[in-house]
């Protein structure tokens, strides 16, 4: 078995990376570590690369379909690795899943309808809603000291009348892969107000070892029935800057809506490099996923450990998956902008601020842990500097 090189630097700079060619236009400094934009700073796996290398070799790269081979490769990585059976008919594409959010606000809802999402949550999940003049419901997480969770007594309320749900699953920013028993209980409220539900399962590969993934749809065929679920490998196998993505609907009259709003778009082509990407991914990357899994949980741990021993007054939300850490910095009582002035021009850390993630968010901030265990060790001593006791 190929054992994986997840401590190799990769230099980023020069190749316009947002997260690193932007850091002046976001921070106001070219010279903070980057720990914010949810890519990862290690290698795409070789076997993408080869993938991809050998199409570029091709003279010509004109217009291409997805053939048989990569919706195979999808539909066989979902029964493996998350024992849930999808139909050919039930796939279609978008350029990514936050097209395909706008895409599902605008097919299937109208102006003014209710659409709920659970903040502090991904921040373009907002925009889908309120860009096209729908009316945003904000089911705020509860917050313990370990985790945070659904408010259902809240979410029963407001269910009443709303159009669609859209579920973060698992949850970016706060972590959670949410369980079971928790979805049934969306699901049920769902069922009984008769809403849509919208499911952004790209982190659903992403869930460290203790917990496990749930399809929302994959529940029942009732709830299959009222879902889009939203997927792509670019969070995985970092392939986010190949825009191709994967929705999951099994209802024919929504698929078709979809459908007749993608076609009205134009934006179903797709990318020829995005396709192959993907293939090789879904096909081969078990392996790679594993060892990736295994060292992002050791640089949790490391994170974990080091937030209790040396940054005692900020809290760590340790997250269940994704590869983002979600910080508390409430108890050293800082407005939202001192945090991030604090973070960006004395730390020199540009981590995402949580403000943006909506209601719920202040006085918080997202890191990204993927990267080699070295960049996150320096980036904890310079936050220990400035935020340490």
């Amino acid at each position: 078995m190929e054992l994986y090189d997840f401590d190799r630097h990769v230099q980023r700079e020069g190749t316009s990376s947002v997260k690193y060619g932007l850091r002046q236009m976001f921070f106001g400094s070219d010279e903070v570590q980057p720990l914010w934009v949810a890519d990862m700073d290690f290698e795409t796996p070789d076997f993408v690369r080869d993938a991809v290398l050998q199409r570029a070799m091709h003279p010509v790269y004109g217009y291409t379909f997805r053939n048989e081979a990569y919706y195979n490769s999808i539909i066989q990585w979902f029964a493996r690795r998350h024992q849930y059976d999808i139909r050919r008919d039930w796939l279609l594409f978008s350029p990514g899943v936050v097209p395909a959010l706008n895409v599902a606000v605008l097919a299937l809802t109208e102006p003014g309808d209710r659409i709920i999402v659970q903040s502090p949550v991904y921040f373009p999940f907002f925009w889908a809603v309120t860009h096209h003049n729908r009316t945003l419901i904000h089911n705020l997480l509860t917050k313990s000291d370990q985790r945070y969770d659904i408010d259902f007594d809240q979410l029963r309320a407001q269910a009443k009348g709303a159009k669609m749900l859209i579920i973060c699953n698992p949850h970016n920013p706060v972590g959670r892969a949410w369980t079971k028993k928790e979805l049934e209980t969306v699901a049920e409220i769902c069922l009984e107000n008769k809403i849509i539900v919208v499911s952004d399962e790209i982190h659903n590969d992403l869930v460290l070892p203790g917990f496990r993934h749930q399809v929302f749809a994959g529940l029942s065929k009732e709830v299959e029935d009222i879902t889009i679920t939203m997927h792509a490998a670019s969070k995985t196998f970092n392939l986010a800057g190949l825009a191709t993505s994967t929705l999951i609907i099994s209802n024919e009259a929504l698929r078709q809506m979809f459908k007749h709003s993608l076609d009205g778009l134009h934006i179903d082509m797709g990318n020829l490099f995005g396709a192959v990407a993907t293939q090789a991914a879904f096909t081969h990357g078990d392996v790679w996923l594993d060892q990736l899994l295994a060292y992002l949980n050791n640089n949790l741990d490391y994170l974990d450990l080091f937030v209790k021993e040396h940054l005692p007054r900020v809290k760590l939300f340790r997250p269940e998956a994704t590869y983002l850490a979600w910080l508390d910095f409430s108890a050293f009582g800082f407005s939202d902008d001192a945090l991030k002035n604090k973070m960006i021009h004395e730390a020199g850390l540009g981590l995402s601020a949580g403000i943006e993630f909506g209601p719920g968010g202040s006085q918080c901030m997202r890191l990204n842990f993927a990267c080699p265990l070295v960049q996150l060790k320096t980036a904890l001593e310079k936050l220990k500097k400035v935020f340490g006791d």
